[in-house]
């Protein structure tokens, strides 16, 4: 499957599963999980999607650069790991960070972000990354990028949850400009 195919698949599962589910009248069960093949069925029988068999789905899921997909061990379920802007509830446990984690974003939300935080926005959660390369690559997706350093120890103590997806991004609530530098 060539990188456009991919691509293209992969920016409309992201609408299915973390977005718009109701676009084809997908149930997403508690953790974001919907049955594999009532998706497939519901992706080849829609009027404006292009058909997709298990093998590519499958591919999409193990082969998309920020792993936002995942399946259950039978491949029987699939959810997106994280970034719905719909209610699911993910179940995530606490976590404890690493001493520093990143957020990227463009210089154009900087003094919003000095001053209220950083928000989640419709997101379910606000997303960290470990490593500022990647905090760098999500800030220049929305213009010229500027990095927010996060000691979160400082938050650990206040008594600030913590969340890890399975993809390897942070994810909290909400972050005081206070934590902010």
């Amino acid at each position: 499957m060539d990188a456009s195919k991919v691509k293209q698949r992969s920016k409309f599962l992201s609408l299915l599963l973390r977005h718009q589910p109701e676009l084809l009248k997908l149930q997403l069960e508690e953790g974001g999980w919907t049955n594999t093949k009532i998706l497939l069925e519901k992706i080849n029988t829609h009027k404006k999607s292009q058909s997709m068999t298990f093998e590519e789905l499958e591919y999409v899921v193990l082969n998309n650069d920020k792993q936002r997909f995942g399946f259950n061990e039978d491949k029987t379920k699939i959810r997106a790991n994280q970034g719905h802007s719909t209610q699911v509830e993910m179940n995530y446990q606490p976590t404890s960070p690493p001493p520093v984690l990143y957020h990227g974003t463009a210089t154009k939300n900087v003094d919003s972000i000095l001053k209220n935080g950083i928000l989640k926005g419709n997101r379910q959660y606000v997303h960290l990354s470990a490593d500022q390369e990647t905090a760098q690559k999500v800030g220049a997706r929305h213009g010229k990028p500027f990095i927010f350093k996060i000691e979160t120890f400082k938050m650990i103590e206040e008594g600030i949850k913590f969340y890890k997806a399975e993809n390897g991004v942070w994810l909290i609530d909400f972050v005081p400009n206070k934590f902010l530098k």
